[in-house]
């Protein structure tokens, strides 16, 4: 990875205090002990400025004390926490990356923040530790490889965190150290799998082709998954024609990488199945986009970066679980090789697709990776994401998933889980009169369904390479999946998305029988 994490610590309350500090404060100016303990020392200036400057610790809020008397931090930052006993787990995290966006714009290398709030609810106060740890650790990413120049502005472009490379440590102050610890490695493996996948979606293309981006992934085999790469060959032989259609127009061959992670206590247990869209680059193809925005197109992997770095988290934190990751990796570019409107190709399924927009070519690269997975791995399920449709972000902005599911309990699992994370979806119709729009005249179906209908009949077009009785959900991410609404833990273009919604439920929903046997990750 470019990025590496910010290196976190956990010790107790009696531990040295950095220069520059922070300490939380409740709605109500609520503090905890040892907050309150430091007002004490300083004769009362903690809440005689806030009372200046009308700061009663409503979440997002701050003020910032200098030179106190008595404390070893020569800048005591005073950040809200709001109502504390109510906050969910995307809550704590959220107030992690507000704190870390204090720390990052005073410029400093080392900090402190003192764990101490007055009333946390059931939330344990360790647990409160490592959810703030892990929300400041997704704050301090940025993306800067190709920045050769300083930015002239010392100050940093707002919003984009330029400043987050100043800050090389930070210390948490906690009443549990070595259980804060504990619990923050599950999410330090996490952060890991996000950082990933956000430097893959912001990697422009030119220097993240398939090849390119195969070679990462098989890279990842160190890391403890097993990785295998099919090239155009394996994948003519396979008869892969729909995903190798795509890629024809582009000189830069074609990919599959598949990873799989068997860490369940069965070995013969049956898998959870992720898909994701790896367009390294969408020009269109013959039916070519408008040029405002194409740059754009690179971010068009977002679903294969989240695959990549959903595999990579499982790996780290060695989940019990069995699980495989396939992404279809292609570049599409228009050439005097490349697919035509009019086209008919047959997938490997056998099912022919009539080509009415090149445009339309995730769901060709789709078609044939679902359904190699279900043929070789037989998963327990199968859930697919895609940079896929601009119709789903006129429907739902850029705030929520588009959820497709032809399993109701798969789809209510997914909609729990993102309720907890902060990464939304929102149920979409499979219906069949949007699997109808997309029969053709000329072959079994078309890759598109006409004007009306748009992400639905994408949803439709890639139901028909889902095997009957298997369970399928498809995430529509194009609005989430790339250039996304910033947040208190992102403020990248390459947001990551989807990771710490599958981690859940993956933890969730099919980890449990096997937590009494984890494996060892191997070195290879």
């Amino acid at each position: 990875m470019s990025n590496a994490l910010l290196e976190i610590s956990f010790a107790p309350f009696t531990a040295h205090h950095h220069a520059t500090t922070v300490i939380l404060a409740a709605e109500g100016l609520a503090l905890g002990t040892t907050a309150a303990s430091v007002n004490t020392k300083t004769g009362g200036a903690v809440l005689k400025a806030a009372e200046a400057a009308d700061f009663k610790g409503k979440a997002k809020s701050s003020i910032e004390l200098l030179a106190l008397p008595k404390i070893d931090a020569s800048r005591l930052i005073v950040a809200g926490v709001g109502k504390a006993a109510g906050h969910s787990e995307a809550d704590w995290a959220g107030l992690g990356g507000v704190v870390l966006g204090l720390i990052t714009a005073r410029k400093v290398k080392t900090a402190s923040l003192i764990v101490d709030v007055a009333d946390s609810g059931d939330t344990k106060p360790e647990q409160v530790a490592a959810h703030l740890a892990y929300g400041a650790l997704l704050r301090h990413y940025t993306f800067k490889k190709y920045q050769k120049k300083k930015p002239s502005d010392d100050n940093g472009e707002a919003g984009t965190g330029m400043a987050g490379d100043k800050l090389e440590k930070l210390v948490i102050l906690c009443a549990h150290p070595d259980k804060a610890e504990a619990a923050f490695e599950r999410h330090q493996a996490l952060a890991k799998g996000i950082y990933l996948a956000r430097d893959l979606v912001n990697e422009p293309a030119n220097e993240l082709g398939p090849v390119e981006f195969a070679d990462r992934v098989k890279a990842l085999e160190k890391q403890g998954l097993d990785v295998e790469i099919l090239d155009v060959a394996d994948m003519t032989k396979l008869k892969m024609n729909t995903l190798l259609a795509v890629g024809q127009g582009s000189e830069r061959p074609s990919r599959l990488a598949i990873m799989t992670w068997n860490g369940a206590k069965s070995k013969k247990s049956k898998p959870v199945c992720f898909v994701g869209k790896g367009v390294v680059f969408d020009t269109g193809g013959i039916s070519i986009k408008g040029a405002a925005g194409m740059e754009d197109m690179k971010g068009d992997m977002g679903g294969a970066a989240c695959v990549t770095g959903l595999m990579l988290a499982l790996a780290q934190r060695k989940a019990p679980v069995n699980a495989v990751g396939l992404i279809g990796i292609v570049e599409n570019m228009p050439s005097g090789n490349a697919m035509r409107p009019g086209d008919i190709v047959t997938s490997m399924s056998g099912q022919t697709v009539e080509i009415i927009n090149t445009d339309a070519e995730g769901r060709l690269v789709l078609a044939d990776v679902l359904w190699y997975a279900q043929e070789r791995f037989k998963p327990k399920l199968v859930i697919d994401l895609a940079t896929l449709t601009g119709a789903i972000m006129v429907a739902l902005g850029k705030e929520f998933a588009g959820l497709y599911c032809n399993d109701d309990k798969l789809a209510a699992d997914l909609s729990a889980c993102a309720t907890v994370t902060g990464e939304k979806v929102w149920r979409m119709p499979l219906d069949k009169a949007f699997d109808k729009m997309i029969d053709s005249r000329f072959a079994d179906m078309k890759n598109m369904g006409g004007r009306w209908g748009g992400s639905n009949t994408a949803a439709a077009f890639l139901q028909r390479f889902i095997e009957k009785d298997m369970p399928w959900a498809h995430l529509d991410i194009a609005g989430t999946g790339m250039d996304g609404s910033r947040s208190d833990i992102n403020t990248s273009w390459g947001p990551g998305w989807g990771i710490r919604l599958l981690d859940k439920y993956v933890t969730d929903f099919h980890e449990k029988a096997d937590k009494s046997e984890k494996p060892e990750m191997a070195e290879k």
